[in-house]
Parts: C-alpha cells; structure tokens; sequence
C-alpha cells in the first residue's frame, strides 16, 4: 500500500545551493534570448520553466532550477533595466560601453545587477555566482575575471554598507 500522505523530503543545503546555482544561469540564458530573439519575458520565461527545468536533451539531464529566484530576477533585470545597465556601464572602460560587450555578457551583468540592486543575497555571493557563471560560458578565458572586476564595481555601488 502506497502512503499518499507522506510529506516530500526538504531539500539539502547543497541541494538548494545547486538549484539557485541553476537558476543563475538559466536567468542569464533567458536574457540573451530575449534580446536576440525580441520576445517577451513572459514567452521566454514560460518556456524555460516548461522545457528547460529538469529536461533532458539527448541523454543530459538539465538541473532544476529555484523557480522563484528565477522569476525574480528575470523581472527586476527587466524592470531595472535603464538602472543596472547605468550601473554597469559606470563599472566598464570608458570606452566600452555596455552595447559594445558580448551580448553573454550584457545578460550576466543584468542577472547579476537584478540581484545586487536587491539586498537580499550578499553581494559577494552574487559575485561569486555571477563568475561561475561566466567559468560555464567562457571557459580557459580572462572573461571571468573581468566580470569579478565589473560586478565587484556594480555590488560597492549598489550595497556599499556590504564592504
């Protein structure tokens, strides 16, 4: 007889860490996309949640996600756009304005600049997610480091108590 009442088992610790690990990355995926593309955030972020969380392509099984903090930034990167890029912008050369970067790289600063422009996670963890982040699409590159330095930049402004 199956026990139907049972409760589901609370996630770990590092369970929960991987999940918004994956959300990261899933935020800054649908970023990229939705400015390539031109569509919505509610079409791409419907089509994550529906065909990326949890899927499997060709024999890999994509990580789930927390789908609240995606949810979360993906809104507050849409709504603070104007602001994170203003932020960002501030954090780069001179002479290499936000439109002028990867596009890759334009969506992690605005998946990263969605958080730190909200104090609920340390701003050091963002920065420490945000570079795993960039290790996962630029792999063997310097790109990482200069995301270290851009958001290190973005988190003293936006959370300068934090430091």
């Amino acid at each position: 007889m199956i026990d139907d009442t049972a409760k589901p088992q609370a996630l770990s610790g590092n369970q929960k860490r991987k999940m918004r690990a994956a959300s990261r990355l899933y935020a800054v995926q649908a970023l990229f996309q939705m400015e390539h593309s031109g569509q919505t955030v509610e079409l791409v972020r419907r089509e994550f949640l529906e065909h990326r969380f949890g899927a499997t392509y060709e024999g890999d099984e994509m990580r789930d996600g927390d789908v609240d903090l995606f949810r979360h930034i993906l809104d507050e990167a849409v709504n603070r756009q104007a602001k994170i890029d203003q932020m960002t912008d501030r954090a780069l050369v001179a002479k290499w304005p936000i439109a002028r970067i990867d596009p890759v790289l334009r969506a992690l600063f605005r998946a990263a600049g969605a958080e730190l422009v909200q104090d609920e996670t340390p701003p050091r963890v963002v920065i420490t997610e945000y570079v795993d982040v960039a290790r996962a699409f630029f792999p063997e590159t310097k790109e990482p480091q200069f995301v270290n330095a851009v958001l290190d930049h973005m988190a003293r402004e936006a959370q300068p108590q934090a430091f």
